[in-house]
């Protein structure tokens, strides 16, 4: 999608995966197939909250430019230019980095 200002619906957030340490502790470089997927990433963009069935509006607890702990296989990828972000609800998002 490129060019595009993608929107988040509902309790969706938009996430930019962050690029994890491509060696180990003991300087071995990681071949690409040897990495595990990024857990930590930044918010950019999220949805106006969903309604429960009261039709009450669930708030959103994080915001643009938040680095959040997302779990390990949660969203969807969707292609942003060059990368590969992904947009998760905001239930799968396990903690805010300060």
């Amino acid at each position: 999608m490129k060019g595009k200002n993608i929107k988040p619906l509902f309790d969706y957030v938009l996430i930019r995966p962050l690029e994890e340490e491509q060696k180990t502790a003991s300087g071995i470089v990681l071949p690409d197939t040897a990495k595990e997927k990024p857990q930590m990433g930044e918010v950019m963009a999220v949805g106006a909250g969903a309604s429960d069935d009261s039709g009450k509006k669930t708030k959103m607890v994080v915001k643009k430019g938040d680095q959040v702990l997302y779990k390990k296989w949660a969203g969807n990828e969707i292609k942003v230019g060059n990368e590969e972000w992904l947009l998760v609800e905001q239930k799968d998002v396990m903690a805010v980095i300060e």
